[in-house]
């Protein structure tokens, strides 16, 4: 990394952080559009959580952070039984989860992740998160609510817009050159919008109407230990994809950000991201493996460019038509880009078992993955009204325990991280 690399112009900057937001844009605003929230104030805590981020790293590590999807399923679930404030609460006690993580990071060493969330623990919950999902989508992608229980569009009209959508995401992720090859889902979504106008699905009466400068939807959280305990257990995979996420980038710019600043300081950046987020009302943040691969392309290494990413994403969050021509993107549009995005999360956490040669035929693999899956994707549930565990915060429970419980087992990324 050549030091006239960090003394590029302004105008230069700017224009490359620019162009790092757009690839992160895709992402960004889908996750908040299935859950509900707001984009707008996703935008705001995205802008907010990169600046805390690099003030934590000391402005060293060139990541830009964003909604996080492996939160979609607790978040749901929560937001269903407890209200959206109460699941800012649980925003919150995840990031609280990542600081705590930073704070053994640094008094025992990377090395005690590695021993507490081996790959046989999180595969199986990243799995759980992408098939848990999956009918979410596949829901949204014919016209229909998330969970079923409502047609939005009818079934034609809605695989016409689908179909469209998810192909030309594939297409784009596949056959993309360059920059371009890092934006399918806003590919996706800009051909399934075209589909569903020439349609007449979508509404647009309501940009119209909207102020072109407002206030996001910022939302109070509440204390609510039922939404805590849906939350927290989830951070638990984050926290993996987020050492993964360091040590990519570090490959990438040829640094190494485990010991310089800091695992512990990156995971206390994001942890403090996180739960920023949940104070506005925004969803959980997560390092972007878009923006890393974006970082690679352009050889755009100088981190002052996730500033310029930051600041242009706080001002698009104050832009009110913006966020309500967002929030008119039709279901199946998502939907059909959902559909791989889910089984993407899902494939994850198959290539961490096939990376790490996990060994399934042995007893004690074979029960953390079996239990794990069923508990996760089965939605076994263990409490009752007052405390209950279910879904994928249970899968993450039991995948721990059952980890710490049953004999053997051994740090697995510790070669890793050394020869990084």
């Amino acid at each position: 990394m050549s030091q006239t690399e960090f003394n590029d112009p302004l105008w230069r900057q700017g224009i490359s952080g620019a162009q790092m937001l757009f690839v992160a844009f895709g992402a960004l605003v889908l996750m908040p559009l299935i859950t509900g929230m707001d984009p707008n104030v996703a935008l705001f805590t995205a802008g907010i959580g990169t600046l805390l981020f690099q003030l934590v790293t000391k402005r060293q590590v060139p990541v830009f952070l964003a909604s996080s999807f492996a939160f979609i399923a607790p978040i749901l679930a929560a937001k269903g039984e407890f209200g959206l404030p109460a699941v800012m609460g649980g925003v919150i006690a995840a990031g609280l989860v990542y600081i705590l993580l930073s704070v053994l990071v640094k008094l025992r060493g990377p090395n005690f992740i590695d021993r507490l969330l081996p790959p046989v623990v999180i595969a199986p919950v990243i799995i759980s998160i992408g098939l848990a999902l999956s009918p979410v989508a596949v829901n949204m992608a014919m016209g229909k609510a998330g969970d079923g229980s409502v047609e939005l569009v009818p079934y034609g009209t809605a695989m016409m817009i689908s179909m469209p959508a998810l192909v030309t995401t594939l297409l784009v992720a596949v056959l993309g050159r360059g920059i371009f090859r890092l934006v399918p889902i806003l590919a996706g979504i800009a051909v399934g919008c075209a589909i569903a106008a020439m349609l007449g699905v979508i509404d647009t009466s309501a940009v119209s109407q909207a102020s072109w400068l407002a206030v996001p939807n910022f939302i109070a959280p509440e204390l609510h230990w039922g939404a805590i305990l849906y939350m927290v257990p989830v951070a638990l995979a984050p926290a993996i994809e987020h050492i993964g996420g360091v040590v990519a980038i570090g490959n990438v710019t040829g640094k190494n950000f485990v010991k310089q600043p800091g695992l512990h300081r990156t995971l206390l950046g994001d942890g403090l991201a996180t739960s920023a987020a949940g104070l506005f009302g925004g969803p959980p943040n997560t390092t972007y493996a878009e923006v890393t691969g974006a970082v690679m392309l352009t050889k755009s290494y100088n981190p002052k460019i996730m500033t310029w990413a930051a600041v242009f994403a706080i001002a698009l969050a104050f832009i009110g038509k913006f966020g309500v021509a967002l929030q008119s993107i039709p279901v199946p549009v998502m939907g059909g880009i959902l559909c791989l995005l889910f089984g993407s999360i899902a494939v994850v956490g198959l290539n961490t078992l096939i990376r790490h040669q996990v060994d399934l035929s042995e007893a004690r693999n074979l029960i953390i993955v079996s239990v794990t899956l069923v508990f996760g994707i089965g939605g076994m549930v263990i409490g009752g009204k007052e405390f209950a565990l279910s879904g994928i915060s249970l899968c993450a429970i039991s995948a721990l325990l059952l980890n710490l419980v049953l004999p053997g087992g051994s740090g697995w990324r510790k070669r890793d991280l050394e020869e990084v």
